[in-house]
């Protein structure tokens, strides 16, 4: 089957202050690249970039190219075109493009991701995240056949305030620890523990779900939200237009330390103008320690370090997800993420 690719496109025009450093291809780049299945954007744009995710930037699209992108299909050839001094990526024109003409028999809308889906699949598909809103709207489990203690795949149980029986597929999750903001103390939202998913099979109060899956088992007492169809999109990386100042909360999995492909959690999310694609510098604020002559240990604050780029594919009002893409160390909770 063939599938369509759109590449990512973003309105950056040359004026802008943010974007003001020359786009740097890496060293020897090819002059051309065809277009194959499993292909991804983030892929493609190391391959001319030392910058990936500025990959829109060097199409040189402007805001209503946006609205209408061109589509790449596999085989298509992208060449690197430096003929004004200035690299740009485009599509070859016919005469250019030495493959054998192809049939394009179906237009699947299917865009190429700039990152793996199987990376973040399960950050989008599952509620990792809950904020307190979402935390006292969710409904909870009452009770369990027979009064048995734990339920596990194929198992029903019993649940009460299903506001809208058209919602048949159900999360449940247990809240886990919450996530403090380190600059106001306050909790801006809690881990979940993904527990499995269930489905509605008959309406009432309580209405009666039947587990489809479970990861752990499932208990009275635990939440249920509902289950959207997760959603990958073909994010757009990007410099945030305004100023960002993020730390790292935490970082999945529950470890202490993370490095390139962790996912993170920051402390700012829509409600402090973060979205979807921005891509955001890491650095690390050090300390120097030196002994005085009396033996005295003493704290030299020493520049901050720049060591990495996170990729922001998931945001709260409060908190988001983001992908390490880079890291030349260790990603630590309390590191910044600023803009680029």
């Amino acid at each position: 089957m063939v599938r369509i690719i759109s590449a990512l496109i973003l309105a950056v025009t040359a004026s802008c202050a943010l974007a003001a450093e020359p786009l740097q291809l890496v060293d020897n780049p090819p002059d051309r690249h065809v277009v194959v299945k499993g292909d991804t954007l983030w892929g493609i744009s190391g391959k001319f970039l030392k910058q990936p995710w500025r990959w829109p930037e060097i199409w040189r699209m402007n805001k209503d190219q946006i609205k209408n992108p061109h589509l790449i299909y596999p085989g298509n050839v992208i060449v690197l075109d430096l003929s004004d001094g200035t690299p740009r990526l485009k599509v070859a024109h016919p005469y250019q493009n030495k493959l054998q003409p192809q049939v394009y028999s179906e237009a699947i809308q299917a865009r190429i991701p700039s990152i793996p889906p199987d990376v973040i699949e399960p950050f989008i598909s599952q509620p990792l995240i809950v904020e307190d809103k979402q935390l006292n709207d969710a409904i909870r489990i009452v009770a369990t056949p027979e009064d048995r203690l734990l339920v596990g795949s194929g198992d029903s149980f019993y649940a009460t305030g299903i506001p809208d029986v058209s919602i048949e597929k159900w999360h449940i999750f247990r809240p886990g620890k919450p996530l403090k903001d380190p600059e106001s103390g306050k909790t801006v939202a809690h881990e979940a523990y993904f527990l499995g998913n269930a489905r509605l099979s008959k309406p009432g109060t309580p209405a009666t779900l039947r587990v489809t899956f479970a990861k752990e088992e499932i208990s009275r007492g635990d939440y249920l939200l509902p289950a959207p169809s997760p959603e990958i999109i073909s994010y757009v990386p990007h410099r945030p237009d305004d100023r960002v100042a993020a730390t790292v909360l935490s970082i999945y999995g529950g470890v202490n330390e993370g490095g390139a492909t962790s996912v993170v959690t920051l402390n700012r999310g829509k409600n402090d103008g973060l979205e979807i694609g921005h891509v955001l510098a890491l650095f690390r604020n050090r300390v120097a320690m030196s002994i005085d002559a009396d033996g005295r240990r003493t704290n030299t604050s020493v520049p901050e370090e720049r060591y990495g780029l996170a990729f922001v594919f998931r945001v709260f009002n409060n908190v988001s997800y983001a992908l390490i893409v880079d890291s030349s160390k260790s990603v630590i909770v309390g590191d910044s993420a600023r803009n680029p």
